[in-house]
């Protein structure tokens, strides 16, 4: 059973899966400010939770993160799903939560009629990038604050990868974010199909400080309208393709 919420739009254009980061789910205040905005922007929006925060959900006692290769191999499955078949859904206003998982199509609501794209909080954009070679259906990718290094840890970066992408990616980053500052992150080699975009003096939640004259709000909306440019962009230049 996959722990899933759907938000949908009145005239969705592309749907977006979005994974979270690795201390908080996707009840977290920032997915769930994020979905509502995107859905705003006429971008349909899945929010799932991986394996081990769904036994944290039940259990209520605190775990890491699941390893790699099963955070990849559910954020595939999830992926999988929703492009196989509609959702059974119980709906309130425009949050939807899977009630079982079908194999069949459902009428109700066919996801896979929709560009495809995937991403995620910082964890869940990492998962999301390197996956999406491996998944022909999706169009591109967004992390919304990339783990490029543990915290005070530079020297082990997690940036292997991010050379042979070849899909569209985009990377929102926070100026001082401690996972990968702007002056650290220029010094990578990244594939030219990588965009970054910086928002101004914003820490890993995009969080700036008051002296900066901006705020998390304004930057996490900042966030969404740079995310729908970037799908709106990818799915036009498929269709020119």
């Amino acid at each position: 059973m996959f722990d899933i919420e759907i938000k949908r739009s009145g005239s969705p254009v592309a749907q977006l899966i979005l994974g979270h980061g690795a201390g908080a789910g996707k009840e977290h205040e920032f997915m769930q400010t994020m979905s509502a905005l995107l859905v705003e922007r006429n971008i349909d929006v899945v929010l799932f939770n991986f394996p081990y925060m769904q036994t944290i959900k039940e259990t209520g006692k605190r775990r890491p993160p699941d390893k790699a290769d099963i955070l990849l191999q559910h954020f595939h499955d999830v992926v999988m799903h929703i492009e196989a078949s509609s959702v059974k859904t119980s709906c309130v206003e425009t949050s939807c939560v899977e009630t079982s998982t079908l194999k069949q199509i459902d009428g109700e609501y066919k996801h896979a009629s929709l560009p495809i794209f995937i991403g995620g909080k910082s964890m869940g954009g990492r998962m999301a990038s390197m996956i999406i070679e491996d998944m022909p259906s999706v169009k591109g990718a967004i992390a919304f604050g990339y783990p490029f290094h543990p915290p005070g840890k530079p020297e082990k970066t997690r940036t292997d990868h991010l050379q042979t992408v070849n899909k569209p990616l985009l990377i929102v980053q926070g100026e001082r974010d401690t996972f990968g500052t702007k002056s650290e992150v220029a010094e990578y080699a990244l594939c030219p199909s990588i965009e970054i975009s910086f928002l101004a003096d914003g820490d890993h939640s995009f969080k700036p400080r008051k002296a900066s004259g901006f705020t998390q709000e304004a930057h996490i909306k900042a966030a969404v309208d740079k995310a729908y440019d970037f799908i709106i962009k990818t799915v036009k230049g498929h269709v020119d393709d």
